[in-house]
Parts: C-alpha cells; structure tokens; sequence
C-alpha cells in the first residue's frame, strides 16, 4: 500500500484544462449530435451545451454554424493536406472542422485554436491534427469568396430553380444574415436611424450586438423575425377583432403580428417547450391570444373561425442562412414525409374555416413538393376552394405574387438589403 501511495504522489498530475476548451467541447458534442444523429441545431443546442454560460453557448453555435456552413471548403483543405482522406465520422475530422472555423473565419487567435483542439481528440492522432493547424497559419490558408453549398441542395435546387438561385443561395449562405425585427406598431421616423426599412412596421440592423441590448426589448414594442417569416400574417390584413387560429404557432412571431393587427387568435402548437417561449414572448410585448397545446392531427377547436394560419411543419430548407445545419440533414426522404403530414394537416385546417373564411398556408422551404405542388393537390382534392391571389401592395417592395397569386421568396431576393429567408405562402378561400 505504501508502495503504490508514495507511486500516486511522484505520477506527474494531469494538466489542467486550457481556457475555453468547454464551449469547444460543447461544440462538438452539437455537431456529432447533428452530422451522426440528423439533430436540428437549436434542439441540440440544448442537450450540448448544458452548463455553459450564455456567451459560451453562443460561442459554440457560432463556431458550429461556421462550420457547416464553410463545411465543404474546409473538408478540401483537409484533405488536400492529408495523404489518404479522413473519414467523415472520424473525431478528428470534426475536430478540424471546428478548429478551421475559428481560425479562418471566427479570427480566433492560433494558438488558442491548437491548445483547445488537441485535448478534443482524445486518444486519435493529435500528431496529425496538430500538424494540419500548423500547416494552415504557416501557409495562411483562405476559404473561396463564398459558401460551397453541399451537392445534393444545390442540385435539387438547380432542377426546380435553375442555377442562377443555386448561385444567389451560396452567395447569401456565405455569411450569418442581419436581424429582422418586427414591431406591433410602426416606430417614430427618428427611431432605429441606423436600421433599414424594408416593410411597413419592420427593421432590418446588421448583426452584431445582442437582442436582449437592443433598444426597447424590456418594453416589448418589437420582436426578432425575418421579413419572409412575416409575409403570412401580413397577407391576413387587420383583424377586427375576428378570430384566427394560429397553428404550429410557436416561437410566436406571427401570433404576435396577429394579436397586434387586431385578431382573436388563438395559438395552438404541440410542443409545451417552446410554447413557454411563446408566452414569455406575449408577456414581454403585452400581446394577448389565447394559447393551446395541442397536436392538430388530435386538436379540434370549438367551433370554426374566420382566418386560419397554418405554418407547416416542414424540411426548413428555406431557412438555411439562419439553420444551416439543415442543408447537411434534409435528404428527399425527408421532404416527401414532410409533404405527406402537410397534406393531412392543410385538409384538417380547413375544415376549420367559416363559409367565405381564409386559410393562409406557409412553409419555410425551397421545395415545391412543400409549396406549389401542396397547394395544387389541395385545389384539385377541393375543388369549391379557390385561390385568393396575394397583390403586390400587401408586399414589400422587392416582393411579387407568381403568375398563380402565391408568395415565393427565392434566394437572391433583396440581395442588396441583406438577402431574404426562403417561403411559400399561398391564401385560400373556403366555400
């Protein structure tokens, strides 16, 4: 026993973590949890970053949405610095995809980025990995101007596109998106002198401080929403005091528009989670609706109303710029299930509409299965619905209704105001 003491005090004492290595721990935990397991980001954000502080949670999804979004040109750096491609699910692949990240885009400085990589291979070969960050700030290596987007979105999106919104998307992938804010009334002309205005009741800033600092949150006159996110409820025009059921409602941004414009909603989502977000944000702005929880293939309301908004659950491809870890976990078997729950959903949806009512049907998505081809099926299935053709003046400039009366928004849209979210809209009206 003494023997094996007095061998426990001369064993060298292992070395203390460097600073910052916990957010980059956690970075990786999150994009395991997305690449190896098809995790949305924010949902695995959760699980990912438990512990850390607000600033390190948001230095770990900023270091994991770098990296995706870089993630085609960075894997050709490593591989063009290695003698036999690493795997894709090897640790120390996504041990330099993170690493690469801070270095060539978060400007992170170099030796913080090999002390905090090398303790995140545990056990693989540091000697290689140490080597490749070396190699990267000896020979100052560089990304391309923009975003690789990966090959099969930029091939679906080709066909149904074409390649000039193929080359719009990587253009306004490339870079994290400015802060859209919606307000429940329009600011004073002398507010927010420094924000653009690209709608009514609306502000486009660039990023860079954060929401919660921003002028006015405490009061709760605005809320954080892409200008696409806020095209349904636009085309819904003041409520007077009618009821509209707002489904698939959460965070909250269009019940916020509603109940501001005026309408009765009432807000049903099937997740309690993120339902509490949808409450805080109500209590913040001192809007009011009515909220449920409920899965609306179950959930039938009372009786029907006059509007209805369905924001669909969908692939979320449209939403890139924000989430891009979808383009690396949306495959077309995921489209088409997504497709067939909105098909069951928009017909639930309107047999919940008055005589003469409106039904708003939207998606975040770049696929016409989710959008075009939906709204189609749905006419042809019912065929005393008709569509109710979007006009160019509820739209904001820059903006226009197809030759059928949806609202599509495509990359390349606004691309000298800072690029516009990708959404279908279309708006029906009942027998």
């Amino acid at each position: 026993m003494a023997d094996r003491r007095s061998d426990r005090r001369r064993r060298p004492r292992a070395a203390a973590d460097p600073p910052g290595l916990a957010p980059r721990r956690a970075a990786l935990r999150l994009i395991d949890a997305i690449l190896r397991r098809g995790d949305p980001l924010d949902i695995a954000m959760h699980a990912a970053a438990q512990g850390l502080s607000g600033p390190d949670r948001a230095f770990a999804v900023a270091i994991v949405s770098e990296a995706l979004r870089w993630m085609t040109d960075i894997d050709a750096l490593i591989d063009g610095a290695t003698a036999e491609p690493l795997p894709d699910d090897v640790k120390s692949r996504a041990v330099l995809r993170l690493a690469l990240a801070q270095l060539l885009l978060l400007e992170t400085p170099g030796h913080a980025v090999v002390a905090t990589a090398l303790p995140l291979v545990d056990g693989g070969p540091r000697r290689l990995v140490h080597a490749i960050l070396s190699r990267a700030q000896q020979e100052k290596w560089t990304l391309p101007a923009r975003a690789t987007l990966p090959a099969p979105a930029a091939a679906r999106w080709a066909e149904q596109w074409g390649d000039a919104i193929v080359d719009a998307a990587a253009q306004s992938w490339s870079a994290p998106p400015p802060i859209d804010l919606s307000f429940a009334a329009e600011p004073g002309a002398d507010e927010w002198p420094d924000a653009a205005a690209l709608a009514p009741r609306h502000r486009r800033l660039p990023r860079g401080q954060a929401v919660e600092a921003m002028p006015g949150f405490a009061e709760g006159g605005w809320w954080v929403q892409d200008l696409a996110a806020s095209l349904p409820a636009r085309l819904l025009g003041p409520g007077e005091g009618r009821r509209i059921l707002d489904l698939c409602a959460a965070p909250g941004g269009k019940t916020m528009q509603l109940a501001a414009a005026g309408w009765a909603v009432t807000a049903v989502d099937a997740s309690a989670k993120r339902l509490e977000r949808l409450r805080a944000n109500l209590a913040r702005t001192g809007l009011a609706a009515d909220v449920v929880q409920g899965d609306i293939r179950k959930w039938e309301p009372a009786a029907p109303a006059d509007a209805v908004l369905l924001d669909a659950p969908c692939s979320a491809t449209g939403i890139f710029r924000r989430h891009p870890d979808v383009l690396h976990r949306i495959e077309p078997r995921q489209i088409a299930d997504m497709a067939a729950l909105q098909s069951d959903l928009l017909a639930r949806a309107a047999s919940w509409v008055k005589p003469g009512g409106t039904l708003v049907y939207a998606t975040c998505s770049l696929e016409r299965a989710e959008g075009e081809d939906q709204v189609a099926a749905f006419v042809d299935d019912h065929s005393d619905w008709i569509i109710d053709p979007a006009r160019a003046d509820e739209l904001p400039d820059g903006c226009a209704p197809d030759a059928d009366g949806f609202v599509r928004t495509l990359p390349g849209q606004l691309a000298d105001a800072g690029w516009l979210d990708g959404f279908f809209i279309a708006r029906l009206r009942a027998p």
